[in-house]
């Protein structure tokens, strides 16, 4: 894990950073789950810091939320190659409220499948004018008979339960002893290094700054890629991959493995990206000698496996990366 817990931006002002908390929970919890005796690292023993942005509620819908708003965005086109959403229309727009809104309708009498027709035909309005959710059913006469005191319920009701759920995690995150304490990996020799079976690599900004042309973790990439054993990385996590050491050849470990990560798309769209961060992590993975695959449309889950290399594109690829890494590791 990273222990940054700054970036500079292009301005020259930093920024704080860290961890993203889903990326580096979820996996941790399904390890441990699984019965893998996890260790956390960072370079240097500095014991790792979420980012505060990560811990926004916008970024801690529950699941059936965000499965059931898939659901809706995808009518918006029969070709996924057409769907644009970006971090703007899931944080701002209130479209992650149509499960809620949904289940209102159906209380007051509406099928399952009249509900969703309703609270997609006013999301993709909203979505392409650029309007809040509530403020389309209201004003295009898509309420289905539910009450502007309702259906702005439904909308502080999400809010409430992502703030719920970004609390649980940071409560979580801060009572793991391996998170306070980490190990340091300059500290770790080359044959303590052998001894683990596989690397994680959550995401956040952090990895930005401490993972690049780090010698220690070239060292443990190397060791690893030698013996086949995984290596996984998600988001910006990937950045550590830009440590790896040459082949015998002269290239890069990776060069010519299909990878992943947070794309510049993804980027331009977040907050730090706006400010202006220093690099774009994708397009130095394809400077590098990676062949990028990223989803056919930003803020879908995707996950590459590339013989030993598992990367997620970001934090929406969090359960599908874990997941992954646990088949890899036959658990």
């Amino acid at each position: 894990m990273t222990s940054a817990r700054e970036i500079d931006l292009r301005d020259s002002s930093s920024h704080p950073t860290g961890f993203w908390a889903e990326e580096a929970l979820k996996p941790y919890e399904r390890f441990v789950e699984a019965g893998a005796d996890v260790v956390v690292m960072t370079p240097d023993g500095k014991p790792p810091v979420a980012d505060p942005y990560g811990l926004d509620p916008i970024f801690h819908y529950p699941d059936k939320d965000r499965d059931f708003f898939a659901s809706v965005y995808r009518t918006f086109h029969h070709d996924p190659d057409d769907i644009r959403i970006t971090l703007h229309n899931t944080t701002e727009q209130e479209l992650m409220a149509g499960r809620r809104i949904a289940g209102r309708l159906v209380d007051s009498g509406k099928s399952s499948a009249e509900a969703h027709e309703i609270v997609s035909r006013a999301a993709k309005i909203a979505w392409a004018q650029d309007r809040l959710l509530v403020d389309v059913m209201l004003a295009e006469g898509l309420d289905g008979g539910l009450s502007e005191e309702s259906l702005r319920g439904a909308v502080q009701e999400l809010v409430a339960d992502s703030q719920a759920k970004s609390d649980e995690r940071k409560a979580k995150l801060d009572a793991i002893e391996g998170f306070r304490s980490p190990l340091a990996l300059s500290d770790l020799s080359d044959e303590q290094l052998a001894e683990f079976d596989a690397v994680f690599a959550p995401g956040g900004h952090g990895p930005m700054v401490d993972f690049p042309e780090n010698e220690d973790i070239g060292r443990l990439l190397g060791i690893l890629h030698a013996k086949n054993a995984p290596i996984a990385s998600l988001c910006h996590g990937p950045a550590m991959l830009l440590s790896a050491p040459e082949r015998a050849d002269g290239q890069w470990l990776f060069e010519g493995f299909r990878l992943t990560s947070f794309t510049d798309e993804e980027e331009d769209q977040n907050k730090l990206g706006m400010l202006g961060i220093p690099w774009y992590l994708d397009a130095a993975l394809r400077n590098a000698g990676a062949v990028f695959d990223d989803a056919p449309y930003p803020w879908a889950s995707h996950v590459v496996v590339d013989r030993n290399l598992i990367t997620g594109q970001q934090p929406n690829s969090t359960d599908a990366a874990a997941t992954a890494t646990l088949k890899a590791l036959n658990l």
